[in-house]
């Protein structure tokens, strides 16, 4: 096979999917970038056997081919090239010679025959989803994801298909975020599904703000085509935790804070939190806040916010960083925060179908 391209769409190219590639491998030929030229293309195509990914970009193609070549190696030559046209020329034995300027290249790579084919989705049930509302659900939930490897089922963002909406939740025992967007799709497509971790950073990296998504589903597989990409991955098998039995009934008190206020004042206190404890207090007053840590070896923080809360005295504690998390997720002027006593979860609310529960920790005076 033998191609030219400019070297930013080969960059481009092989950034897409080189996040795939696990170092851990024990098989060399996933280490690899299976690369094919055809059609006035370039495909590349990277897996780890869970999570699988494929793009183009146009090349001017002199010989048709396929290899296989490794991956982190090749995006640290193209990277680095001084000109910005690439000449490859692939050999019999998968030799492959790089030229661009006076730089020359040679990779060993490996026969395509051995690279693993993505998973064939022939009669899965079809979802078009706005990239927006994808991209603005994950962006919202994807956080929460337990890393927890000992609770699997809680490895990646439950995905629900029912009732004309489609609902994301992501939960580590300790917080949970969750939204909800509508969705038109036959009923005979309901279903609820686990998406692993990895999947959902790489569909991040795709999503952009404009066109569909055409999500596919199988028994044990989801894929995503955005553009000229695809997503493909296993599914978390399992039975996903009633979450909605942890989302509070209704609250007593509400306050309604500035999300950026709130974000910068709980992100400069909790400097002096300690490690111990971990944990900032909010004590509420009469439209008023004091958030404050306190580390018997550091020292103390404390800062004041006019708010909008016309409940009585009350105090409660979180751990700043679960705290902050959807504070930089939201795009909202303004967060509503739902309190029933200082033992029981918080639950943040913006305009519109997004919710965080929030379990308090123990306040120490």
């Amino acid at each position: 096979m033998k191609f030219r391209i400019s070297k930013e769409a080969f960059l481009d190219g092989l950034q897409k999917v080189q996040h795939v590639v696990s170092s851990r491998t024990t098989l060399p030929i996933l280490s690899n970038v299976l690369l094919v030229a055809k059609d006035g293309r370039i495909q590349f195509t990277t897996t780890d056997l869970d999570v699988g990914i494929t793009g183009s970009v146009e090349a001017q193609i002199e010989k048709e081919g396929a290899t296989t070549l490794p991956a982190k190696r090749l995006v640290s030559i193209i990277r680095e090239l001084p000109s910005s046209e690439v000449e490859v020329s692939v050999d019999a034995k998968n030799h492959a010679s790089i030229r661009s300027g006076p730089s020359f290249f040679k990779i060993i790579g490996l026969g395509e025959a051995e690279f693993p084919p993505l998973p064939d989705f022939e009669g899965a049930k079809v979802f078009k989803i706005p990239q927006a509302t994808l991209r603005d659900g994950l962006k919202k939930t994807s956080y929460a994801i337990s890393t927890d490897e000992t609770r699997y089922v809680l490895n990646g963002i439950f995905t629900s298909f029912r009732d004309g909406k489609m609902t994301l939740v992501a939960t580590d025992g300790r917080r949970l975020a969750m939204v909800d967007a509508d969705l038109e799709f036959p009923a005979s497509h309901e279903t609820d599904v686990i998406i692993p971790t990895k999947a959902v950073q790489e569909l991040q990296r795709l999503l952009g703000d404009a066109g569909e998504v055409v999500v596919k589903l199988s028994d044990s597989q989801i894929s995503f085509t955005v553009g000229d990409s695809l997503l493909a991955s296993k599914l978390i098998e399992g039975n996903y935790p009633n979450y909605r039995q942890v989302i509070p009934g209704d609250s007593n008190e509400r306050v309604v804070i500035g999300r950026e206020a709130l974000l910068e004042t709980v992100r400069r206190v909790s400097l002096l939190s300690s490690d111990k404890s971990n944990s900032v207090k909010l004590v509420f007053s009469e439209n008023h806040i004091e958030v404050t840590a306190n580390s018997p070896d550091v020292g103390e923080a404390q800062e004041s916010m006019d708010v909008i809360y016309q409940g009585p005295p009350m105090q409660i504690a979180f751990n700043p960083e679960f705290l902050q998390a959807p504070l930089r997720a939201l795009d909202s002027a303004d967060v509503y925060l739902d309190l029933i006593d200082e033992m029981s979860p918080g639950v943040l609310r913006i305009e519109g179908t997004f919710l965080y529960v929030l379990m308090p920790m123990r306040v120490t005076n």
